[in-house]
Parts: C-alpha cells; structure tokens; sequence
C-alpha cells in the first residue's frame, strides 16, 4: 500500500515560524489576562457570554488594537448584557 506521508520529506517538519508570529509564552502571556477575566464574567453572564466577549477581545487584539481598547470596543457592542445575534 502507498503510503505518500512516507515519502513526503515535508510531512514531518514543523511549519516554519512567521517573524510576526509570537512565541508561545508570550502569546499566552498576552491572553491570559482576558481569559482569568472570562472566567469572573462568567459568574455573572454565563460561559457561553464570557468566552464571547473574550474572544472578540482575542480577535481585536490580534487586529492589533490594545488590549484595554478592544475591551471598550467589545463592552460598546453589548446591549443588556447581550451582543446581538447576527
């Protein structure tokens, strides 16, 4: 049987690392905050709210906006507690 995993020298080298890309700890450094910050807001909106809210507060980080802002801007899309669906 053929196997083209075998024969792919490729298939076993790690992806080369972008030069924007950061390295793990500080990638885990920069979310952590956010995360512990979920978990608080959960207590009070639910998990499903909490992962929400920090994940468009990842994704407008990862647009480059600083932390505290995409926050603001994240609490800004929130009407009673709730983001509109869709």
């Amino acid at each position: 049987m053929y196997n083209m995993y075998a024969q792919n020298q490729h298939y076993m080298m790690q992806a080369p690392v972008h030069p924007a890309v950061p390295n793990r700890q500080e990638a885990i450094a920069a979310i952590t905050p956010w995360v512990q910050y979920g978990i608080r807001e959960a207590q009070f909106t639910g998990f499903p709210h909490a992962m929400l809210e920090v994940g468009l507060i990842a994704f407008l980080m990862g647009r480059g906006i600083h932390p505290h802002v995409a926050h603001q801007i994240v609490e800004s899309w929130e009407v009673n507690e709730s983001f509109n669906k869709y």
